[in-house]
């Protein structure tokens, strides 16, 4: 069955590196064909023209803080049947595109959303949910790994994540795209309930998964804490005025609020905000939830688009698999052998166990997957506290429940 061709659309903003770190990653997919679409600013644009498949990448300059623009223009450049969308803070595992495409053959599904792990490598930040017409969600109780597909209801929708979703171009087109009153929050959100509301199916493919930092920007640093609320304010108010219906508004703003300030005060807790600050950001969520904010009508013009060429992105598809294990002595010998492996085209992951009960952490690191911990330590975080066992039965452990490295018949482990 020939697969169907998918444009990635990566928006970035003042994160040259990580862009270029994303690229990496996307690079190495195990899926053909898509094509790559980046919407970056100056920095961004500058970073690209570095890169060696800079000439496979369509590229639109664009500095205006507005993801919703931002995705639109990607959107328009688009050439391939479905377009997924990536963040430039974000890393696609390199099965993730064919799990993310295939809820697709099913002619029903307009859109896919997969889940997504966060800094550590092994916690998920979101994984299934349901977002209600007040703008909350729910999570889902989904069971195994398979891809699920929901039946449409225009009253609760399938939220996927801006970071790690999918959606037929046709369906985005004819939706007129991302609504630029969202500039960054609740902006796929509100395509979420559209699509609900004009009857379409959304699924949930579990395997999907992207690796998310939550990199710091203009709106939040390093450790999460918000800088600024008044975009979330405008945001929030665009999504209440149209699916809300009107006599639960003014109870939902009051319970988004509560969220918001909740957050900060366990901020607070922690650290990073003091009394004052928290009554500063409470006073820009509300600024811009007063503000006036011209969200569209529910009556979208389909986007505007031209005959775009499909520019093909070399990824891997069915590439060797290499696993390199060893101990944290011998790191140095490791990486040369994993670089070497990477620059042969191998996906390579990579094991530094120490003979300790140290947690677990996962990364992409120069083109490589590594992984870092403890013998006895915990990876997954439901796992025992202590794991009894041996380097070697330790490795093949993990190399058994991580779908990065699923052994087949052309993977190799070296020691």
């Amino acid at each position: 069955m020939t697969k169907i061709p998918v444009s990635i659309v990566i928006v970035s903003r003042d994160r040259p590196q990580l862009l270029l770190r994303a690229i990496s990653a996307v690079s190495q997919l195990d899926y053909d064909p898509f094509e790559l679409i980046i919407v970056a600013c100056p920095a961004g644009i500058a970073a690209l023209d570095t890169h060696p498949l800079s000439d496979k990448i369509k590229t639109i300059p664009f500095d205006i803080p507005n993801i919703s623009i931002a995705r639109n223009l990607g959107i328009q450049q688009a050439a391939g049947d479905i377009v997924a969308f990536l963040d430039d803070d974000a890393v696609p595992e390199p099965r993730w595109l064919r799990e993310l495409i295939a809820p697709f053959d099913n002619p029903k599904v307009a859109a896919c959303g997969g889940y997504v792990i966060g800094r550590n490598g092994f916690s998920y930040q979101w994984r299934g949910r349901s977002l209600s017409e007040d703008g909350f969600t729910q999570n889902l109780n989904l069971k195994g790994s398979d891809p699920v597909v929901f039946a449409p209801d225009p009253t609760r929708a399938i939220k996927t994540e801006g970071t790690n979703m999918a959606v037929r171009l046709s369906v985005l087109i004819q939706l007129g795209g991302f609504d630029p009153a969202f500039s960054f929050y609740m902006d796929e959100t509100d395509l979420n309930m559209r699509l609900a509301k004009a009857g379409l199916s959304s699924a949930i493919a579990p395997r999907a998964r992207v690796h998310h930092g939550f990199a710091p920007s203009r709106r939040r640093s390093k450790d999460r804490t918000p800088l600024d609320l008044t975009q979330i304010g405008k945001s929030t108010t665009a999504f209440l005025n149209r699916h809300t219906p009107k006599e639960y508004r003014n109870t939902a703003f009051k319970r988004h609020r509560e969220e918001q300030r909740i957050r900060c005060l366990r901020l607070m807790q922690r650290g990073p905000l003091a009394p004052d600050d928290i009554a500063q950001l409470m006073r820009q969520f509300d600024d811009g939830f007063h503000s006036k904010v011209s969200a569209k009508d529910n009556d979208f013009s389909p986007l505007v688009t031209s005959a775009n060429r499909f520019r093909p992105f070399p990824g891997r598809q069915n590439a060797q698999k290499i696993v390199i294990s060893g101990r944290i002595w011998e790191t140095r010998r490791i990486f040369k052998k994993a670089q070497a492996a990477a620059r042969d085209g191998a996906i390579v992951v990579v094991y530094i166990l120490d003979p300790t009960t140290r947690f677990h952490k996962r990364r992409f690191e120069a083109d490589i997957w590594v992984q870092t911990g403890g013998i006895y330590g915990k990876s997954y975080r439901q796992d025992a506290a202590i794991k009894l066992t041996s380097f070697e039965k330790r490795v093949a452990y993990e190399c058994k429940k991580c779908d990065i490295t699923v052994m087949s018949d052309s993977s190799n482990i070296l020691n």
